[in-house]
Parts: structure tokens; sequence; C-alpha cells
């Protein structure tokens, strides 16, 4: 893996796993419309090393909020008022709101990494999985903020995260529509689906570190995973203070909107080559 290749896909990373138009397709795509062979020898800790870098990036941004969301939670359970607060009800339904992303992965893992291979299905998933992005917007009644989520909304955001397993579909894209079907306002959506990923990418990341045990040498390709690293990590935490913004003023209809044109045009150039 070169170093251009390594600060390209770190962008495209700290890019794309916050905006509702899903990392894993764009890892997969971009590589496959540039014609590039990545090193399968690099790709494991490559693949650990940019979601690392985002995984930093959330935990910076929200640092406050999730130091709160902890201490409200030791401090509930030994007051024995576990829901007293609305951190310490944050960090319990972060929590359950992980548990079926968990169950899914440890259910479908092979046959969701099998559909990695395979770019036009992950384009074809990218265009089908806008829907979820315009249901949000057209059914959600996006009026309330995160002290009003509810136990069953919680889970209920967890289930789309589940599903956003799919390569194409996108963690945020479901998350934050799922949030925005909850009742929750775009800008509080879009924060319970970042406190949301901490958990999940957290035990990603780990799980693919001991993957390493298999990879030999993995440090051999230190500099391009110091750049993918640190282009994750950088982009990824300005992308999420943009689209916090963004989401303030504006409806997620433009990022549907890219993913249609996105989709048809992979599609069209898969069927054209």
């Amino acid at each position: 893996m070169t170093l251009l290749q390594a600060a390209v896909l770190g962008i495209v990373q700290g890019v794309t796993e916050w905006l509702p138009v899903s990392s894993t397709a764009h890892l997969i795509l971009v590589p496959w419309l540039l014609g590039w062979e990545v090193d399968a020898e690099a790709r494991v800790p490559f693949d650990v090393i940019v979601q690392g870098g985002t995984l930093v990036a959330v935990v910076v941004y929200f640092r406050r909020d999730l130091l709160a969301i902890l201490r409200a939670a030791v401090e509930g359970l030994l007051s024995r008022a576990p829901l007293a607060t609305t951190e310490a009800r944050l960090g319990w339904w972060i929590l359950l709101g992980t548990v079926p992303a968990a169950a899914a992965a440890l259910s479908f893992q092979s046959a969701i990494e099998s559909l990695h291979g395979r770019p036009v299905v992950v384009a074809a998933v990218l265009l089908g999985a806008t829907a979820i992005l315009f249901v949000g917007e057209r059914a959600g009644r996006r009026d309330r903020g995160l002290p009003s989520l509810s136990a069953r909304g919680a889970f209920g955001i967890g289930c789309a995260q589940a599903i956003a397993l799919v390569p194409g579909v996108s963690r945020s894209a479901a998350t934050i529509a799922g949030g925005m079907l909850a009742g929750l306002d775009r800008t509080s959506a879009a924060r319970f689906s970042f406190l949301l990923s901490v958990p999940v990418m957290a035990a990603a990341v780990a799980k693919k570190a001991l993957d390493l045990r298999e990879a030999p040498d993995p440090l051999r390709h230190l500099p391009a995973l110091a750049f993918g690293f640190a282009a994750a990590a950088v982009v990824g935490y300005a992308t999420i203070h943009w689209l916090l913004g963004f989401l303030a003023r504006r409806p997620l209809t433009v990022f549907a909107w890219y993913r249609i044109a996105a989709a048809a045009a992979l599609l069209a150039l898969a069927y054209a080559r």
C-alpha cells in the first residue's frame, strides 16, 4: 500500500464513517474504481488503523459527554437509582442499543463479510437503503431532544444499527433516521448515533486487532498505517463537527440524492465494463 493510497482511503474513511453515505461501501468501491490492487497483507492492519482513527475522532469530540455519561451511570448504580438522570439513562440506552448489532455480528459475520467482495451488490444496497433517509425525514416527528429518548426508542435505533452491518446501508444513515423516527430532532439523533457508535467501533477495532496475530509482520507497512490513521482521525473529527452544524439547518435528503447518483453511476460503470 502506497502513502497516497493510505492517505486517500484514510480521508474516505474519515468522511464517510460519519456522513450517511456508507463508509464500507466507499472503502470497497473507491479502490475498485481506481483500479488499486491493495496488498492483502496490508489490508487487515490498515482496516484496524483507519477505523481506530475514526474511533479516536468520536471519542475526542464527545469526551465530555462520554465522561459525564460514565460518571452518571456509576453514581446511579451506587445510589441504586440507575435511571435518575439524563446522562445515566443515556449510558444504559447506549448499552441497550448496542445489543442488536452485537447479536447480528456474532450470528451473521460470515454472510456479511462475503458481501465485501461484491462491489455491484454493495452499490445496489447503497441505492436501495437510501429509502431509510427519505422515511426518516417524512415519517419522523423530529421535535424532541435526547432527554426524551426512551428505552424502546434506543432499542429501535440499535436494531437500525444492526441492519447497517450490511455494506452499503450506512450505520450513521440508519441510526440517525432511526433516531428521527423515535421522535428526536436531527441534531439529537445524530448525537445519539455518534455516542452509540463508540462501543460497536471499539469492539470491531479490538476484534480486528486480534486478527493481526495472524498477519505476517504487520508493522512492515507502518508509514502507510500512520498516514491512514492521521487522515481518518483528523478528517473524521472535522466531519462530525460539520455534520452536527449541517443537520441543525438542513435535512438528510441531500445525502439521499448523493447516494442515488453515486450508486446509479457505479452500477452503470460496472455493467459497462
